[in-house]
């Protein structure tokens, strides 16, 4: 019988030598892929009343897959290493209302409720579907890293943000009053207004509704320019942040590892801290190698 450590591990993002693991990142990620393009596809009409029961199979067996993962990852769990809980279940409610936790049971839950309540409106059920695209989580920290990166810098995020909704607000307002009584289809409310000024704060620039007085276009460049500024701001604090982040990640690993070889071996109750950190931060298996081949050698010159 396969271990719950066992079962952690070939979950799990894999390790570079564990084809077992590997193989099972192929082909969830693969599923996660069909799933998106039969849901895609099903909003089609003519496909879906051609294969309507190709897709009614396809997803009978997605979700008893999904399914299953979930339950198994709950038991699995309980042996998780690198988690602030002693106890098994404390370590298994940890993960169920984690983010991906939440993800994991989002993606089995439209199939569920459609089964059980046979009124809800297919289609919201079928865009919910889209939500197993998230599922990549578990074998990419992409996600992950930028909500981390932006919740670091959440104060200068949020300033910048605060910019960006002035701009939208004042644009729209400005807007109103030198378009709407030429355009007043377009520019029929401050609010409706605003379509145009997200539109031309992005700079997206869609070009179905523009200004034609000359105040208006004055306003529409300032906008413009304003746009340029705050989605730059924007942009900046999350891409500074961000590497920040990954900087702070091989900081920290780099420091665990300096303490592990603190009495010169690293033991095997250690190698197995090491390795859960290391899929956690994402780091390649090869720099750790690397910098612990380093490190023995200093402490090797050192003596």
């Amino acid at each position: 019988m396969v271990s719950k450590n066992r079962t952690l591990e070939i979950l799990e993002k894999s390790n570079s030598g564990d084809k077992v693991s590997f193989y099972s990142d192929i082909f969830f990620s693969t599923l996660i892929i069909l799933n998106l393009l039969a849901v895609s596809l099903e909003s089609i009409d003519t496909l879906q009343i051609k294969y309507k029961l190709h897709f009614i199979m396809f997803e009978i067996i997605s979700v008893v897959i999904f399914s299953i993962e979930y339950l198994l990852r709950i038991w699995a769990t309980g042996a998780k290493v690198d988690s602030k809980y002693k106890s098994a279940s404390g370590r298994r409610l940890e993960y169920v209302f984690s983010f991906t936790g939440i993800i994991d049971l989002a993606a089995i839950l439209p199939s569920i409720l459609a089964v059980f309540i046979p009124a809800a409106d297919l289609r919201w059920l079928r865009v919910l579907r889209l939500l197993r695209l998230l599922k990549i989580s578990h074998y990419s920290t992409a996600l992950e890293d930028i909500i981390s990166a932006i919740r670091h810098e959440s104060s200068s995020f949020g300033a910048a943000l605060y910019l960006f909704v002035v701009a939208l607000f004042v644009s729209s307002a400005l807007m109103y009053l030198c378009e709407h009584s030429v355009q007043p289809d377009k520019f029929s409310s401050i609010p409706e207004t605003m379509w145009w000024a997200l539109i031309t704060l992005t700079t997206v620039g869609y070009g179905d509704v523009a200004p034609i007085t000359a105040l208006g276009k004055v306003i529409g460049a300032l906008t413009a320019i304003m746009g340029v500024v705050t989605v730059a701001l924007l942009t900046g604090i999350v891409a500074n942040a961000f590497a920040y982040q990954v900087a702070e990640r091989k900081a920290k690993f780099e420091a665990e590892i300096k303490e592990a070889l603190a009495d010169g071996v690293i033991s095997e109750q250690e190698k197995v801290e090491l390795e859960a950190m290391r899929k956690r931060f994402g780091i390649d298996e090869e720099h750790m190698e690397a910098f612990i081949k380093l490190l023995q050698q200093k402490n090797v010159s050192d003596t």
